[in-house]
Protein backbone atom coordinates (compact mmCIF):
# COMPACT_ATOMS: atom_id res chain seq x y z
CA UNK A 1 0.00 0.00 0.00
CA UNK A 2 1.42 3.37 -1.02
CA UNK A 3 1.29 6.48 1.13
CA UNK A 4 -1.09 9.20 -0.01
CA UNK A 5 0.33 12.35 -1.63
CA UNK A 6 -0.90 14.37 1.37
CA UNK A 7 1.02 12.15 3.79
CA UNK A 8 4.18 12.46 1.68
CA UNK A 9 3.83 16.25 1.71
CA UNK A 10 3.56 16.21 5.51
CA UNK A 11 6.80 14.23 5.72
CA UNK A 12 8.46 16.92 3.58
CA UNK A 13 7.45 19.63 6.07
CA UNK A 14 4.14 20.72 4.60
CA UNK A 15 1.31 21.47 6.99
CA UNK A 16 -2.41 21.93 6.58
CA UNK A 17 -3.07 25.58 5.76
CA UNK A 18 -6.45 27.26 5.85
CA UNK A 19 -7.08 30.76 4.55
CA UNK A 20 -10.23 32.81 4.85
CA UNK A 21 -10.32 35.17 1.89
CA UNK A 22 -12.59 38.19 2.08
CA UNK A 23 -13.25 39.84 -1.25
CA UNK A 24 -15.54 42.52 -2.62
CA UNK A 25 -18.46 41.46 -4.79
CA UNK A 26 -17.76 42.62 -8.38
CA UNK A 27 -21.23 44.05 -9.00
CA UNK A 28 -21.77 45.26 -5.38
CA UNK A 29 -18.37 46.55 -4.12
CA UNK A 30 -19.82 47.61 -0.74
CA UNK A 31 -20.51 43.91 0.09
CA UNK A 32 -17.87 41.42 1.23
CA UNK A 33 -17.96 37.70 0.44
CA UNK A 34 -15.97 35.00 2.25
CA UNK A 35 -14.13 32.12 0.57
CA UNK A 36 -12.30 29.33 2.46
CA UNK A 37 -9.16 27.87 0.84
CA UNK A 38 -7.39 24.81 2.27
CA UNK A 39 -4.33 22.87 1.09
CA UNK A 40 -0.98 21.57 2.34
CA UNK A 41 1.61 24.36 2.26
CA UNK A 42 5.03 25.34 3.63
CA UNK A 43 5.25 27.76 6.56
CA UNK A 44 6.18 30.69 6.43
CA UNK A 45 6.58 31.15 2.65
CA UNK A 46 3.18 29.65 1.68
CA UNK A 47 4.02 29.06 -2.02
CA UNK A 48 0.71 27.25 -2.72
CA UNK A 49 -1.39 30.02 -1.17
CA UNK A 50 0.61 32.75 -2.91
CA UNK A 51 0.13 30.95 -6.23
CA UNK A 52 -3.62 30.74 -5.63
CA UNK A 53 -3.83 34.43 -4.66
CA UNK A 54 -1.81 35.39 -7.77
CA UNK A 55 -4.30 33.39 -9.88
CA UNK A 56 -7.18 35.16 -8.09
CA UNK A 57 -5.76 38.62 -8.80
CA UNK A 58 -5.05 37.79 -12.47
CA UNK A 59 -8.22 35.90 -13.32
CA UNK A 60 -11.14 36.81 -11.05
CA UNK A 61 -13.16 40.02 -10.84
CA UNK A 62 -13.68 40.22 -7.05
CA UNK A 63 -10.87 42.34 -5.56
CA UNK A 64 -9.27 40.95 -2.41
CA UNK A 65 -10.06 42.73 0.85
CA UNK A 66 -8.40 40.60 3.55
CA UNK A 67 -6.71 37.19 3.87
CA UNK A 68 -6.46 35.43 7.26
CA UNK A 69 -4.17 32.37 7.39
CA UNK A 70 -4.05 29.46 9.83
CA UNK A 71 -1.37 26.77 9.61
CA UNK A 72 -0.63 23.55 11.49
CA UNK A 73 2.09 20.98 10.96
CA UNK A 74 0.35 17.67 11.44
CA UNK A 75 3.35 15.32 11.38
CA UNK A 76 6.90 16.17 12.39
CA UNK A 77 9.91 13.97 11.57
CA UNK A 78 10.61 13.40 15.31
CA UNK A 79 7.18 11.77 15.70
CA UNK A 80 8.01 8.88 13.36
CA UNK A 81 9.75 5.81 14.81
CA UNK A 82 11.05 2.66 13.12
CA UNK A 83 9.53 -0.54 14.52
CA UNK A 84 11.41 -3.77 15.09
CA UNK A 85 8.50 -6.13 14.66
CA UNK A 86 4.87 -6.63 13.79
CA UNK A 87 2.13 -7.88 16.08
CA UNK A 88 -0.99 -9.60 14.86
CA UNK A 89 -4.22 -10.02 16.79
CA UNK A 90 -6.64 -12.81 16.00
Amino acid sequence: MLASPEFRKQLQGYGLTTAEILYRMPDHPALLQSYIWQDYDLFPEFPQLKGFLDFWIRSLDGPLFKVTVGHCKLIKPAELKALDGEFYLH
